[in-house]
C-alpha cells in the first residue's frame, strides 16, 4: 500500500506520515531525502531526529537513487521527502540541472514495491502564482509532475491544512 501526503510548509506532513506508519509491520524506516545544507538544515535535521526518537523508526539517510535502496520486503517505511528528493535528483553539486522526474519516479516504484506499507511525504509547490527564475520554475514543474504520478499510482491521497488531514483519494489509515 502507497500514501502520498502532500500539503504546505509545516502544516504536520510528517508528524501525520509517522502517526500512519506506526500502524504499520516493522521493521520501521525513515528514508530522510533532506541534505543539510549549513547550520539551519543541521538544526531542522537534529530536530526530526529527536521528534522520532522513541518511536522504532530506523533512519536512513539517502538523499539520491532510491530505486538501488534494499529494504525489507513487506516493512513500513516514511520517505521524507519527494520534494527534497526531486531538488537532490535535479540539481549537482554545482548547479547543474537535469531531469529528475523518471529517477525520483522509478525510486517511488521501488520502494513501493518492496515495502507493505510506503507513506510518502511531498510538498504543495507552484499554487503561489508567482513567476520565478528559470531553475525554480523547471524544479516546480517537474515536482508537480512527479506528484501528480504518485497520486495517481497511490492508493490514498491526503493533503494537510493546518495539521487537519483532508481525503482526496482512497481511505484514511
Amino acid at each position: 500500500m502507497m500514501i502520498l501526503i502532500t500539503g504546505g510548509s509545516a502544516c504536520g506532513k510528517s508528524s501525520h506520515a509517522e502517526e500512519i506508519c506506526l500502524q504499520g509491520p516493522a521493521p520501521r524506516f525513515y528514508l530522510a531525502a533532506m541534505q543539510p545544507y549549513g547550520e539551519e538544515g543541521l538544526r531542522k535535521v537534529v530536530r526530526h531526529r529527536l521528534l522520532r526518537k522513541d518511536k522504532g523508526f530506523e533512519t536512513i539517510e539517502r538523499y539520491t537513487d532510491y530505486a538501488s535502496l534494499e529494504l525489507p520486503s513487506g516493512c513500513t517505511a516514511v520517505l521524507e521527502c519527494v520534494a527534497n528528493l526531486t531538488a537532490n535528483e535535479m540539481f549537482d553539486e554545482n548547479g547543474n540541472r537535469s531531469d529528475p522526474v523518471d529517477l525520483v519516479l522509478a525510486g517511488v516504484e521501488h520502494l513501493a514495491s518492496r515495502c507493505g506499507l510506503l507513506v510518502a511525504v511531498t510538498n504543495d509547490v507552484g499554487s503561489d502564482g508567482i513567476r520565478y527564475e528559470e531553475g525554480t520554475e523547471a524544479y516546480i514543474k517537474a515536482l508537480g509532475t512527479i506528484n501528480a504520478a504518485l497520486a495517481a499510482r497511490a492508493d490514498t491521497v491526503i493533503e494537510m491544512a493546518a495539521g487537519i488531514p483532508i481525503l482526496w483519494k482512497g481511505e484514511m489509515p
